[in-house]
């Protein structure tokens, strides 16, 4: 399936990209190339394969949680700038409107 200069150009245009006249001839040939294959796997039978998420077999890799003593909350505070009732304390971001 060969793109058009048109639809390529409007396909940037969707992705916010401002293509040269040279990469719009390029992804021109590399668009329509890529639509060529998918339309040849369109064509292939696949009422036997079987749905899956990954082509290869995943497994977790995450440790188990184990419960253990946190670090004591006088000395995490003990680096802050600023604290207040036990918590770190930050500069205001919004200030309240009133309405």
């Amino acid at each position: 399936m060969k793109l058009s200069r048109q639809e390529v150009e409007h396909i940037a245009e969707l992705a916010k990209l401002g293509l040269t006249d040279e990469e719009v001839e390029r992804y021109q040939d590399q668009l329509s190339s890529i639509l060529d294959y998918v339309e040849m796997l369109t064509k292939l039978d696949t009422k036997d394969a079987r749905p899956m998420a990954h082509v290869l077999p995943v497994s977790n890799v995450m440790r188990d949680d184990h419960v253990h003593a946190s670090f004591p909350r006088d000395e995490i505070l003990s680096n802050a700038p600023d604290t207040a009732d036990g918590c770190f304390r930050v500069p205001l971001v919004l200030e309240e409107s009133n309405s």
